[in-house]
């Protein structure tokens, strides 16, 4: 269990000013200029140093370890004016042993509900196989509460979104190009054992099945009747997939994606770390996977 630092009621603790400093990857949620140096921070006998933390930029999601005046807490602790507050990110490759870490425990399913500006994320998680909710038309609201009830760990690189209470599993994503994001959500979450290629719809993320040629049949075009004859379609909106001349393109994106997870990203920049096509026949009018 975690050990508690004795907590004052709040009727005991003057506003005053508190001594903030974020480690590692946390720097890049506040200013340049604070960036490895020690914030003076004000706050209020209510807060908690989870308040007092995202009052500084960092969304309570990426913090994995807080220290008060050395001693670990956690985010419901109340601090005194004075207080030395150190908070941490996930420790990677680090063993902090005894010392319990803030994230709740790790979703035994990997599921996600990826922010509206990140659609081709959301597209590359599924390409690798990942249970992924994606629409163009869901507020900050709606994608909080959608990760509550599912348990879906939300993606995005809205900090005010991570900062909701409702959200548990969270993951800021630094990357600016998608092909990166989805390495670094498969880097930081440990999901490389995970990947499941080709598994699921790239339109709505169902799981796909094998299904017989002749259920699909009529809506295959000439060539592909006479030339393919193993189909799969997705258990969710019917969508029906087969190996077609996208599958290099696509293998090669998990490929690179493969490779990526490999590399460290900060602040949106790449650093070397140290330690089948479907094509898709649609019963409507046809459309490309290319972008």
């Amino acid at each position: 269990m975690m050990g508690h630092m004795p907590s004052r009621s709040a009727s005991a603790l003057d506003q005053g000013d508190v001594d903030v400093r974020v480690y590692a990857e946390l720097n890049e949620f506040v200013p340049p200029e604070l960036r490895g140096r020690v914030m003076r921070r004000p706050f209020r006998p209510h807060q908690t140093v989870k308040d007092v933390i995202e009052a500084a930029g960092v969304p309570h999601t990426e913090v994995d370890l807080v220290l008060v005046n050395g001693e670990p807490v956690d985010f419901a602790h109340r601090p005194g004016a004075g207080d030395r507050i150190a908070a941490y990110p996930m420790f990677e490759t680090l063993d902090i042993g005894p010392i319990n870490r803030l994230r709740p425990e790790p979703l035994r399913d990997v599921r996600f509900v990826v922010d509206v500006h990140l659609g081709r994320l959301a597209r590359h998680l599924r390409l690798l196989g990942f249970d992924t909710r994606w629409s163009n038309d869901l507020d900050d609201a709606t994608l909080s509460a959608i990760g509550e009830a599912e348990h879906r760990v939300v993606l995005t690189r809205d900090r005010g979104l991570l900062k909701r209470r409702r959200v548990t599993h969270g993951l800021f994503v630094h990357a600016e190009r998608p092909i990166d994001q989805a390495a670094e959500v498969v880097r930081r979450l440990d999901l490389a054992n995970r990947l499941a290629p080709f598994t699921r719809c790239l339109r709505c993320g169902g799981r796909l099945g094998s299904v017989d040629k002749a259920d699909v049949l009529d809506r295959l075009e000439p060539l592909t009747r006479v030339h393919v004859d193993e189909f799969h379609r997705c258990a969710g909106c019917g969508q029906v997939y087969w190996r077609g001349s996208h599958h290099a393109r696509l293998a090669g994106v998990v490929a690179e994606i493969r490779a990526a997870a490999d590399t460290t990203f900060t602040g949106g920049h790449a650093v070397e770390r140290t330690k089948s096509t479907i094509t898709r026949a649609s019963s409507g009018p046809r459309s490309s996977w290319r972008k």
